[in-house]
């Protein structure tokens, strides 16, 4: 049976804004549940609400980062529906006239360059959030501190045509919104969620079909993003060569995801427009977005992550997969960027951040940000290597002892005595008296047996800690070999 997977995306990504959207309430993750509340993002009668500048600055910013079209006047309105994570009965979202439109973002597939067209970009409010109780109690508690959250809610056409597209897609809309600073995306902690619409396109007797569409809910990773697109592929399959329904016939429905099953359940069906009741926010005026705001907002984006990559390469030397890897975030590439200053073999620094600094990051569950170790300080180690005060060997250990104590390297090097020894003739003493002490693997050499060599290189350097000079230790090495 030959068919498309279909599959266009509605991201949700809350902002990090001090303050909530139409309120003065903090904006922050967590906290004791409905402490950081007030009239207005409760809704109470009388109240309220004042548009955050900053969280239409934000929507700006993403829209031109996407290749937005940004309205010159926008509004909010009521989105009505009745749950009881929604105090006021209704949402304060953006209806037919967002501040964003008509954008595209590409990803990068097996089969190449794809563009990813996006409908529109809208703020919104977020809603609060039910607790249910694993206790067997049966009970259920509502927090309301999320409740009035700014958020951004970016709507892409079906042009993705596999759960790998989807994902790629919602990793890349990710990784630009952390380099705008204007989200963590936390997944996690709900600061980024996507809904993905999903449907069959069925090629039969040369017709063409189409199953309904599901609207996909709670996928809380990309992991899990994959399992249920790839689960609900599967079972569209198998309804429609059971069934034959289409699209035209059942319509849309909402589908939440269980993670512990790995299999997508009905919720229920799929509103439309008219049921939610749009009309324009009577309490918030239109906005007008002047051209020098827009202006204003362009010079904020800066170098996105394509295009840093490509910069990397060109600028750095540094190979596609070593570019995309430092330019995963904005953080990281600043960091990569002040280390390499002045330096003149990029790619080796490029290398020891991603390996060693990367692999402390990892082991001790640190961010980049967190990292105690400045950049100048992996380019001062560096310099060392090359300047053969220590060998490559001895860097590991300074460069562990600078993240323990906070101390740069060369102070590390001089406190210790860890200097590279370069003496030749202390050097020649040395290995001549290993040689001596290891006549058969000097015979094994000889006979043209190269483990040889690097067992007495090996025994040297245990000697000597790791100090002396491998370079100039190999070459009399191969010199005094010789000779015999």
């Amino acid at each position: 049976m030959k068919y498309d997977v279909v599959i266009g995306c509605e991201v949700h990504v809350q902002l990090l804004t001090k303050t909530k959207a139409f309120c003065g309430c903090e904006n922050r993750f967590g906290g004791i549940p409905n402490t950081r509340v007030c009239p207005v993002c409760l809704g109470l009668p009388g109240a309220l609400p004042v548009v955050n500048q900053t969280m239409v600055e934000y929507a700006i910013l993403a829209g031109l980062a996407l290749n937005c079209k940004v309205a010159s006047v926008t509004k909010f309105d009521r989105k009505n529906y009745m749950y009881p994570d929604l105090p006021k009965g209704y949402q304060i979202s953006q209806f037919d006239m967002p501040i964003c439109t008509d954008g595209r973002f590409s990803i990068n597939t097996e089969k190449g360059e794809r563009d990813v067209r996006i409908i529109r970009l809208h703020m919104e409010e977020d809603a609060g959030k039910n607790l249910h109780l694993e206790d067997g109690s049966g009970l259920s508690y509502v927090d309301f501190n999320r409740c009035g959250t700014p958020l951004l809610e970016i709507v892409s056409e079906p042009d993705m045509r596999s759960p790998e597209e989807a994902v790629l897609y919602v990793q890349g809309i990710r990784e630009i919104m952390q380099y705008l600073g204007i989200s963590d995306c936390n997944m996690e902690e709900g600061s980024l969620r996507c809904d993905a619409n999903i449907n069959l396109w069925i090629y039969e007797d040369g017709k063409k079909y189409e199953t309904p569409i599901s609207e996909v809910k709670n996928m809380n990773s990309f992991k899990a993003m994959k399992n249920a697109l790839q689960y609900e592929t599967n079972r569209q399959l198998k309804e429609w060569e059971e069934k034959r329904i289409t699209l035209k016939k059942a319509g849309k429905v909402t589908r939440g995801f269980n993670d512990k099953t790995g299999k997508t359940v009905v919720q229920r069906a799929k509103e439309e427009e008219a049921d939610y009741r749009y009309f324009p926010e009577p309490d918030l005026k239109p906005i007008r977005i002047s051209k020098e705001l827009v202006e204003k907002m362009k010079s904020a984006v800066g170098e996105l992550p394509k295009a840093k990559r490509a910069r990397f390469a060109s600028q750095y030397g540094l190979q596609s997969t070593t570019s995309a890897i430092l330019s995963k975030s904005k953080a990281l590439a600043d960091y990569f960027e002040e280390s390499v200053k002045g330096y003149r073999e990029p790619s080796k620094i490029a290398s020891w951040i991603i390996t060693e600094l990367g692999g402390y990051l990892n082991s001790e569950g640190l961010s980049i940000e967190e990292c105690p170790v400045p950049p100048k300080e992996i380019r001062e180690l560096m310099e060392l290597v090359d300047r053969g005060v220590i060998s490559s060997k001895i860097a590991k250990e300074v460069f562990s002892r600078m993240t323990n104590t906070g101390k740069p390297p060369e102070k590390i090097v001089n406190e210790l005595g860890l200097n590279q020894i370069t003496d030749r003739t202390f050097i020649e003493e040395l290995v001549v008296k290993v040689m001596s002490e290891n006549p058969k693997s000097v015979e094994d050499y000889r006979r043209g047996k190269d483990h040889a060599l690097k067992f007495l290189m090996g025994q040297i350097m245990k000697e000597t800690k790791g100090k002396a000079n491998p370079q100039s230790t190999a070459e009399i090495l191969r010199e005094k070999l010789k000779d015999g």
